[in-house]
């Protein structure tokens, strides 16, 4: 099935940088229409990170790929006419979801609070996405939050610093929420056929992934803290360098323990004291230097066969190119190519269903024609003078 469950949704999306955009390709993924807005003067930073992949302006490799299946306009919403545009658009192109991740101060100086856009469309379903929530200005980035969220305790080397996650994770978790609470929204919406405000603190999307952590210390007085690859209730679980690469095994409970160490390969190991997880987290760090000596002498793809056939959870630590090429992703990845240069971007498989209805990312303001003029009968000359006057 392919992704248009939310075929008929249109979403109007005042957004930059990450944690919004992405929020918004997953309803376009599952068949949302969603328009971006843009000031025209002061566009999405992101459209000017990362390589210059195209020979123009703005849409450089970094903006790609949280905006693919969108259209693009741009709108001034610091002028009173950009501002009654809007609330134009919300009745004209029915617009069931605007959301924007714009510092709160500015909600009202920009005329997208919720107050005055329910104003003009009462079953509206409004987002707005912040890094600790309305009552708070403060600037965030994700490694900021990471790092106020305890994620970077977490994360690292016992004996080295803290550590920013490789992905930015609070970025994409606000985003996985964002999506959750405008499905409740519509939910509800279904229900009764009210709008619905939903406020999304970056901050408290990422503390509420701490979970174990926050309960084992606040609860329990147990400290979490820093282990690297290992774990701090199961044992072995860690990296093991190979003859050719690395592999990661997990051994989640003693009947696993038993097949592995019976592996002729791992001969000596089945000592009575690792018997029991207790007796393995007791001694894990001579363990695992002795798992490493075993691991050394193994390519990889041999130290795979033998843990696979004995049913030990194990995986080759993939690279990116390795990851392209694995059989349950190379044919699920997404190609979307750009009708004017012609390159092609590649998109993991969505998590679920079929391949998504994707276009290539908008160029900024690709589509002021086409929805203007299709939303307020605004006619070329007249979406010219809008452009002239810094209106769009």
């Amino acid at each position: 099935m392919t992704g248009v469950s939310l075929r008929g949704l249109t979403v109007l999306s005042l957004e930059q940088a990450t944690t919004l955009p992405y929020l918004t390709y997953r309803l376009a993924c599952d068949g949302a229409r969603v328009i971006r807005i843009e000031n025209p003067q002061h566009p999405d930073p992101n459209r000017f990170v990362g390589r210059q992949v195209l020979d123009e302006d703005g849409m450089r490799g970094y903006f790609l790929p949280n905006n693919c299946g969108k259209e693009a306009i741009t709108l001034n919403l610091g002028l009173p006419e950009g501002r009654r545009i809007l609330r134009a658009l919300l009745t004209a192109l029915r617009v069931d979801v605007f959301a924007c991740n714009q510092r709160p101060r500015s909600y009202a100086r920009l005329g997208i609070d919720y107050e005055s856009l329910r104003a003009v469309k009462p079953d509206l379903i409004w987002v707005g996405v912040s890094g600790f929530g309305p009552e708070h200005d403060e600037a965030a980035y994700d490694p900021i939050l990471q790092a106020r969220a305890g994620f970077m305790e977490l994360t690292g080397a016992a004996d080295g610093p803290p550590t920013v996650f490789g992905l930015p994770m609070v970025d994409l978790g606000a985003g996985e929420h964002g999506y959750s609470e405008i499905m409740k929204a519509l939910y509800l919406r279904a229900l009764g056929g009210e709008g619905r405000r939903v406020d999304l603190s970056m901050f408290r999307s990422a503390v509420s992934w701490m979970l174990t952590p926050l309960m084992l210390t606040g609860s329990l007085k147990e400290p979490v803290g820093r282990r690297g690859n290992t774990h701090q209730f199961f044992a072995p679980v860690s990296v093991y360098a190979t003859r050719d690469g690395y592999v990661y095994m997990a051994v989640g409970n003693d009947r696993q323990w038993a097949a592995f160490s019976a592996l002729p390969a791992f001969a000596g190991l089945a000592r009575p004291q690792y018997a029991a997880n207790a007796g393995r987290i007791a001694d894990v760090a001579a363990l695992n230097r002795a798992l490493g000596e075993r691991f050394a002498g193994l390519e990889t793809a041999e130290a795979i066969a033998l843990l696979q056939a004995a049913g030990i959870p194990a995986s080759r630590v993939s690279t990116i190119t390795e990851l392209l090429a694995d059989p349950l992703v190379a044919p699920g990845l997404v190609r979307v190519t750009d009708p004017r240069s012609g390159l092609t971007v590649l998109l993991p498989p969505p998590p679920a269903g079929g391949p998504p209805p994707l276009t290539f990312p908008p160029r900024l303001g690709e589509h002021n024609a086409r929805v203007y003029g299709e939303a307020l009968a605004y006619g070329p000359g007249q979406v010219q003078a809008l452009a002239d006057a810094g209106v769009i």
